[in-house]
């Protein structure tokens, strides 16, 4: 179960850090805030993903990866948006 949760973060942070990457400009948050959105960003894209792809997109490890990053890019955009003005 520890080791579960470790994988959850680790895949969290570096699905996050992926998706902060991918929007430009400087993003502002910590490591926390980092992997909350990656967490939130691979739901959001196993669920789009499996809308779009069907059940066979588990399989595809690449592509699922691709939608997650995407997802995150889109959530750490919205938080950073009310920031800009």
């Amino acid at each position: 179960m520890l080791s579960l949760i470790v994988a959850m973060l680790i895949a969290g942070f570096v699905i996050g850090a992926l998706g902060r990457l991918v929007v430009p400009g400087p993003n502002p948050m910590g490591i926390f805030s980092t992997i909350l959105v990656g967490l939130a960003g691979s739901f959001a894209g196993g669920i789009v993903g499996r809308i779009i792809f069907g059940p066979r997109y588990s399989y595809a490890v690449g592509l699922s990866l691709i939608v997650s990053v995407l997802c995150t890019a889109l959530i750490v955009y919205v938080l950073q948006r009310p920031r800009r003005r």
